[in-house]
């Protein structure tokens, strides 16, 4: 079982204020809050985009258990499903949020940070560019790498049988 940040709140008002936080999150594609928070709701914002990029049915009732207000429902579906949808050019196997930690609030020293979707415009940092994987290298018998390493190896020196005597 996953363990969750308690937050200091009764689980009924933690769910509620998370559900909330969600929605707004992807209403607005970027709140500021606590880095608590934050990253509790990076959890849950992960989840429901994936929900997004599966479309069925069960996943929408899924979502709609969840977030709250049928725009974020059609957002989740939509703009958010295609803009990290496997057939598109920014194919992403998770990894949706980003969390940018700004200031100390003033009234309590609280560490607050910035949640944002990540490739979307206006962004506060641009994303890093996917590394290129190397390309692969066959594998290669026993036989054919003896052939190749005596191709390309350095001809041997051969010792002069007539030595000092």
């Amino acid at each position: 079982m996953t363990k969750f940040r308690k937050l200091n709140r009764p689980t009924g008002h933690r769910m509620s204020m998370l559900r909330t936080m969600v929605s707004q999150l992807v209403k607005h594609e970027r709140i500021e809050t606590t880095v608590a928070k934050a990253k509790e709701i990076r959890r849950l914002a992960d989840n429901m985009v994936q929900l997004g990029k599966e479309g069925s049915l069960c996943a929408a009732r899924h979502a709609a258990a969840f977030v709250r207000g049928d725009d974020v429902i059609h957002k989740l579906f939509t703009e958010l499903a295609y803009r990290y949808n496997p057939m598109c050019y920014r194919d992403r196997a998770g990894g949706y949020t980003r969390l940018l930690r700004t200031r100390i609030r003033v009234g309590d020293a609280a560490p607050m940070a910035y949640i944002e979707f990540i490739d979307r415009e206006n962004e506060l940092r641009q994303s890093k560019p996917p590394t290129p994987q190397p390309p692969q290298r066959p594998s290669l018998d026993p036989w054919t790498r003896s052939r190749l390493s005596r191709q390309f190896a350095p001809p041997k020196e051969e010792k002069s049988s007539e030595s000092e005597i």
